[in-house]
Formats: C-alpha cells, sequence, structure tokens
C-alpha cells in the first residue's frame, strides 16, 4: 500500500488513443483543411461526451467524467486514496534492488496512470442492422492519434478536479494537433502529432509539447525557439529536444543502465560549503556491461561512455553512446594511434578522452592538469565553477585509474573539499542499494586520490545551443 503524505505532489497521466477518419472529395488544399478542422472538432466533441471513460491502472476505479458518474470510487475522494487503491504487483526497478534516503522529496513516488477509452455501447432496445451500398469515388484519410497528457495535483485534491484538469488537457491537446497537422502538411501529405511531457524549471513544472512525427529536431529550431520565449528560458541549452522528453518515473529505462545512481546520496555538510554538482541526466558505465570484459583497462572508456550517454540525453547530440571499438577506432582516425590499437586492451586517458569526444561528438574540452594528487584539494573553484556554468560530468585520469567526477562540496572560507565519485571498476549488476552503501557511487575526501600521483582532468564544455 501506498501511503501518499499531505504535501504529496501526485502526477496524473492519462494515455489513450482517437482514430481520425475522414473521407475527401478532392485533394485540394483547402478541402483537405476544412474536412480535418471538422475532423478534429468532432474528436473533441467525443473527449466532451458521456461515452468518454477514465480507467485508472491497477484498481478497479472507472470513471465517466462527463456523465459525473465513478465506480468503486466518490467524485470527493481526495487523490491520496486513489494511490491506496493501486494493487501494482510489479518489482521495482525491474526486478533490481533499489532504496531511497529517508527526507528526499521522490516527485515519482506518486505517478498514478489512466487509460482513455470510448464506451461504444449504448443502453436501449436493440436494431436489427441496416446495410446500404453506395459507389463513388473518394479519398479516404486515416490514422491514429495518440494523446498522452499529464496534471500535477496535491494529494488532498478531489479526483473530480483532476478528472476536469484531464478533460481540458485532452481538449487543448486536440486543437495543437490539428495546429501541428494543418502547420506541417504538403499538399496531400499528412504528418501525423506526437505529444512530449518536458520538466522545465520550477516553478514551470511539467508541460506537454505536440510536435509532428518524424521530423527531425534539427528541422524544429523554430518551434523551440518560440517555445523558449514562451516559457522565458535562456537560449544557451536544450530544453525540447526529443532526447530532452520527461521519462517518468513509473516507466523502466529499456536499455539496462541505472541513470543518476548519485541521487540516492545525500550531501555532505561543510562548513559555509556549497554543493555544485552535473546538471541533467546521465547513465552509469562500468565494467563488464555490454557483454565487454573490460575489467583492468576500461575504466577511462567506461567514463567516456558515461559523458558520452550525458550529452546524448540532454539533446546536445544524437548519436549512441560508443563502444569500445568505436573509441578506439576514433582514435586511430584522428591519427592518435596505429591500426592495431583497435581491438586490443590498451588504456586511454584523459588526452584521448578529449580526443574522442571531439571526434566523434564535436565536443570540445578542457584539460586540467595536476602534478600530483595532493594538489586536487585547492581546485575546489574551478571545479565548482565548472559544474556551475557547463554541469558535465568530468573524466579524471591518474596512475593507471580513471573515475568520474559528478560533482564537488567545497567551502571557499575553510578551503574544505568532497567529491563526487562515480567509479567505472565495479564489477555487479546494476544493483542501486550495493552500488550506493558500498561506496561505488558516492562522496569521497581528499584522501581518495594518491598524493603523490600526476592527474589530467578533462572537463567537457557543452555548446551553446537550443
Amino acid at each position: 500500500m501506498v501511503v501518499a503524505e499531505p504535501t504529496t505532489l501526485i502526477i496524473f497521466r492519462v494515455k489513450g488513443s482517437l482514430e481520425l477518419r475522414c473521407h475527401l472529395d478532392s485533394t485540394e488544399t483547402s478541402h483537405i483543411q476544412k474536412v480535418l478542422s471538422r475532423t478534429f472538432e468532432n474528436l473533441r466533441a467525443q473527449i466532451k461526451s458521456e461515452s468518454c471513460v477514465f480507467t485508472v491502472c491497477n484498481t478497479p476505479v472507472i470513471i465517466w467524467p462527463n456523465k459525473d458518474v465513478y465506480e468503486d470510487i466518490t467524485p470527493d475522494s481526495p487523490c491520496e486514496d486513489v494511490l491506496q487503491r493501486i494493487q501494482s504487483d510489479e518489482p521495482e526497478s525491474g526486478g533490481k534492488r533499489a532504496t531511497k534516503k529517508k527526507g528526499k522529496k521522490d516527485l515519482s513516488a506518486s505517478v498514478i496512470s489512466l487509460r482513455l477509452m470510448m464506451e461504444v455501447t449504448k443502453p436501449g432496445p436493440l436494431s436489427a442492422p441496416v446495410i446500404s451500398k453506395t459507389v463513388q469515388k473518394s479519398h479516404f484519410l486515416s490514422a491514429t492519434l495518440p494523446l498522452d497528457c499529464a496534471v500535477r495535483t496535491h494529494s488532498k485534491d478531489t479526483i473530480k478536479d483532476v478528472c476536469d484538469r484531464l478533460l481540458e488537457a485532452l481538449t487543448q491537446q486536440l486543437c495543437e494537433m490539428e495546429k501541428v497537422m494543418l502547420q506541417h502538411m504538403k499538399g496531400s501529405t499528412l504528418l501525423t502529432a506526437e505529444p512530449l511531457h518536458f520538466l522545465l524549471p520550477e516553478p514551470k513544472g511539467l508541460v506537454t509539447v505536440v510536435f509532428p512525427a518524424g521530423v527531425p529536431d534539427k528541422e524544429l529550431e523554430a518551434q523551440r525557439r518560440e517555445l523558449h520565449q514562451r516559457f522565458k528560458l535562456p537560449n544557451d541549452r536544450p530544453y525540447f529536444r526529443r532526447a530532452n522528453a520527461y521519462h517518468f518515473p513509473n516507466e523502466h529505462y529499456k536499455d539496462g543502465y541505472l541513470r543518476n545512481p548519485h541521487h540516492a546520496l545525500t550531501h555532505p555538510t561543510l562548513e559555509n560549503g556549497k554543493v555544485f554538482m552535473v546538471q541533467g541526466i546521465y547513465s552509469y558505465h562500468h565494467y563488464m556491461q555490454d557483454r565487454m570484459d573490460d575489467n583492468g583497462w576500461g575504466c577511462a572508456y567506461r567514463s567516456l561512455q558515461t559523458i558520452c550517454s550525458w550529452f546524448q540525453q540532454q539533446g546536445y547530440v544524437e548519436q549512441p553512446v560508443p563502444s569500445h571499438k568505436e573509441i578506439q577506432q576514433a582514435l586511430v582516425d584522428v591519427g592518435d594511434k596505429q591500426a592495431n590499437f583497435v581491438g586490443s586492451r590498451q588504456w586511454i586517458g584523459s588526452i584521448e578522452v578529449q580526443a574522442v569526444l571531439n571526434h566523434l561528438l564535436g565536443i570540445t574540452s578542457k584539460i586540467m592538469f595536476v602534478s600530483q594528487g595532493s594538489e586536487l584539494a585547492s581546485k575546489g573553484r574551478e571545479l565548482a565553477n565548472h559544474f556551475l556554468t557547463e554541469g558535465t560530468p568530468i573524466m579524471i585520469g591518474g596512475g593507471v585509474l580513471a573515475h568520474t567526477i559528478l560533482g564537488v562540496a567545497w567551502s571557499e572560507s575553510t578551503g574544505q573539499i568532497r567529491y563526487l565519485i562515480l567509479d567505472p571498476h565495479y564489477t555487479g549488476s546494476e544493483d542501486l542499494q550495493v552500488i550506493t552503501e558500498k561506496g561505488w557511487c558516492g562522496w569521497k575526501g581528499a584522501d581518495f586520490w594518491d598524493q603523490t600521483a600526476y592527474y589530467n582532468l578533462c572537463l567537457p564544455q557543452r555548446p551553446r545551443v537550443i
């Protein structure tokens, strides 16, 4: 049973589909536009009709919002009652163990999924079917519209209030779909619309945007620029690329990698200290993943993969995370290594990481040289500034080891510093509890580094694009 606290925010998400079907007497643009608009008007009428039904997933709750009929719940029931009815028996995180630290707010804790359905049977006497045949020449347009709306509400709000907001959101989404399909119509060719959710900085929160399906991000810059202006967002980073789409916490990542394991950690407390951390989402890459036995030599490759995943999941690049072989081939292509390097088990360092990022992703990096590990304690200001302005993971290599720095806790007045380390030397399964409790992702002191070894740090710079 899930019990919501009084201040809990709950996301209600309704998904479903409506069939867009219309007959066209001609393929003239004006006629298509007129018929399409009339068809969307009919679809909006369906949402407002008594046939519209919401079912709450994993519960027996069924709601006819336009008839004020509520089965197994009352319209005045608070939203937290719905949480308590959820009967999900799915293992957390796809069967893998996970822990949440007490005291940390977790927006995802309360995502309630609903299905949009249309009631097709009606009460009353049955009538005999009538069959007629009409022969005429016409065009038939058919498409499935994927509706997907989400609203955030407080646990004490009533279920009726939520249903009213969802109906309004569905109606508005159909208006946006009509606008997008008409805007991107080319002759008699129509593109379907896809709704995407984006979690913007507070207080803007969760917003939904409709884009034309199949149109690449590079051709939608004008729309993104308009959205940045509407929501008063800076024009130096992506917020509305498809890779930026919000991943609902009750949906598992299909690739199997853990995301942002540091979220399970508690920040260290330093006198007059502040915490500066990676901004955005990354995947944790470490030894023995991808059916690759790189134990003992692949730590820098894994750190590089984590960095590449950050640029991909922030929407800066569309290229997939490179494999060890692709990393090695890139170094051969830029002239850094000989051809026999591909397929070898040779180490790489920060300079090679810099070269690969530039060659494969077009990402530039700064290199910080530290002659001995004891000097890293004096680099708090530079590292804090990096996470404040760039927000990218840092690869650090020294001796025969490589790690990923995800943040620092630093006190300007005392000079105290702690490093948030993601360790690529981990060889186990994607077990968040083991990874955090055993320190594979954790805060480390200055004594974590070899005090006499030299270190090179690769600080990737994010492009200023939208």
